[in-house]
């Protein structure tokens, strides 16, 4: 329900009512299935995103048919903001990787919160900021990592307060979906979410990993 992401939203907590119920009455939602595009490379970024629930992913595919994903979101996570700033052309694709709902907030209502609500400001750049530094984190760790020190920390960074809110402990994701954003194999997922198993720091459940000890998934390999 559209109503439960905005409950929990900090940046929509913080709005008066009746800026609430503008921003509600402008937010469309959608439903995706499997592999359906939510938005494509070169569209206008026309529309902030969040997630209502299901997953969807951010990826690119070059011209020789290599695919690159960036980063997946689960539900209650909002993304794109970057791009509306900018007014620019959106430079990956937003894809669903199981059935979704995305809510798809227009520029212009982005635009009228900026100008009208300092707490949104705020909340726009520490997403900003905070994306900022788990993209140079990723960066890192994908020249300096192997792939069990990638898995754990992809699996921390997927528990970020800010970026992926009142997920807990529990990440719901498959391993064929976790090799998306690591950028391996769903074999050598299963590997190395065996090795972190193994060391306490996790649960494997079906679908589902429960995170035991995040910092030692953060410090793991270091």
């Amino acid at each position: 329900m559209l109503d439960d992401l905005l409950a929990a939203s900090k940046w929509a907590r913080a709005l008066s009512t009746e800026q609430l119920q503008r921003v509600r009455a402008a937010i469309l939602v959608r439903e995706f299935l499997p592999g359906n595009y939510a938005c494509h490379k070169g569209d206008p970024s026309s529309f902030w995103i969040g997630v209502i629930d299901g997953l969807v992913k951010v990826s690119t595919l070059s011209d020789t048919g290599k695919s690159v994903t960036f980063a997946t979101f689960p539900a209650n996570s909002w993304f794109g903001e970057g791009s509306i700033l900018k007014q620019e052309l959106r430079k990956y694709d937003v894809v669903a990787l199981r059935d979704s709902r995305v809510a798809l907030m227009p520029a212009t209502t982005f635009f009228w919160l900026l100008d009208s609500s300092i707490d949104f400001n705020r909340f726009i750049i520490t997403q900003l900021n905070e994306r900022l530094g788990q993209f140079m984190g990723a960066f890192e760790h994908d020249r300096l990592d192997d792939p069990d020190a990638r898995v754990a920390h992809t699996i921390a960074d997927m528990l970020h307060p800010q970026l992926y809110p009142n997920r807990g402990g529990r990440i719901d994701i498959s391993n064929e979906e976790l090799g998306y954003i690591v950028g391996t194999s769903r074999q050598r997922v299963n590997q190395a979410l065996q090795v972190l198993e193994k060391c306490g720091l996790i649960k494997v459940e079906y679908r589902e990993i429960n995170v035991l000890d995040i910092e030692g998934l953060r410090g793991f390999g270091g």
